[in-house]
């Protein structure tokens, strides 16, 4: 009987000692994901560094090891989907002390999540003008034409949804949010390269929207990758998605689109921590070959 309750104690042991380290990787060991796409509207290769949910999460002393990261891959751009505060943070300076770093070496695009909006709600502080202050690109139903590398690419920013909000959630111009079905309508009316940077990959993947827009690349976060990732099943919930989402971090072809969603950097006040998830950078190559 003593064996049988020491094995049942080391067990015990074991099975915490596992769910520490797999909670606090989740939350400290940045990791790099690499993906790659090929396609004939780009001449020149591109690298674009994309992160979200930050959350107020500091990876290494005020975020050096991840300003160190992101710098390492030599991006052309970097991304930044959207959540990079949490809607109580008492200020935004670790957010605009990394931006502020970031920029010295790199042209920073920034689209607007969930807790961003909230926060800026709040009245701390106005969210966007700030990042804007120190040379970051914020894009909220707004879009930019650039040369990138001998590339004409359009970049966007949004948070709403791309569907109507009817029965089948099917893309309606008078039943989605105002001036979204427009602000789409413009900005897929180009030759050049488009990606869209929404915060939310809900925003695409529900109703025909992936099948309706002209949009080479969809940019999310949101999800954090399915917060808590189980061996052989992968992400347990996912925003609109809920429980065992299929979109819930990589690269997908969905319809007309490929949709790309990074786990992010942190989580914010979750009813679980992130488990079983690293921190990530996402590393994309976009070619001709």
């Amino acid at each position: 009987m003593n064996k049988i309750r020491i094995v049942f104690c080391l067990a015990i042991v074991v099975i915490f000692t596992i769910c520490t380290y797999k909670t606090y990787i989740s939350y400290e060991s940045l990791t790099t994901t690499n993906y790659s796409i090929t396609t004939n509207q780009i001449n020149n290769s591109v690298n674009i560094a994309i992160i979200s949910d930050l959350h107020d999460n500091q990876l290494g002393e005020k975020n050096v090891e991840l300003i160190n990261k992101i710098n390492s891959l030599s991006p052309n751009i970097i991304l930044v989907a959207g959540d990079v505060v949490n809607s109580d943070s008492k200020d935004s300076k670790i957010v605009t002390n990394l931006m502020k770093q970031l920029c010295k070496e790199n042209q920073v695009f920034y689209s607007l999540g969930n807790t961003d909006i909230d926060y800026m709600k709040t009245g701390t502080s106005n969210l966007a003008k700030e990042l804007e202050d120190i040379g970051v690109t914020v894009l909220d139903n707004e879009y930019k034409d650039i040369n990138l590398n001998g590339n004409e690419i359009r970049i966007g920013g949004m948070y709403a949804y791309a569907f109507g909000l009817n029965d089948n959630n099917d893309v309606d111009k008078n039943t989605m949010e105002k001036g979204v079905f427009d602000f789409l309508n413009d900005f897929q009316d180009t030759d050049n390269y488009k990606i869209m940077m929404a915060h939310r990959p809900d925003s695409f993947i529900f109703g025909n929207a992936s099948k309706v827009w002209d949009i080479d690349l969809v940019v999310s976060g949101h999800n954090h990758g399915g917060q808590v990732v189980l061996p052989f099943v992968g992400g347990l919930y996912g925003g609109d998605q809920g429980w065992f989402p299929e979109y819930d971090k990589g690269l997908f072809d969905l319809n007309k689109i490929k949709l790309l969603i990074t786990s992010g950097l942190g989580s914010g006040k979750q009813k679980l921590p992130r488990f079983n998830n690293p921190p990530e950078v996402v590393n994309l190559k976009i070619s001709n070959e």
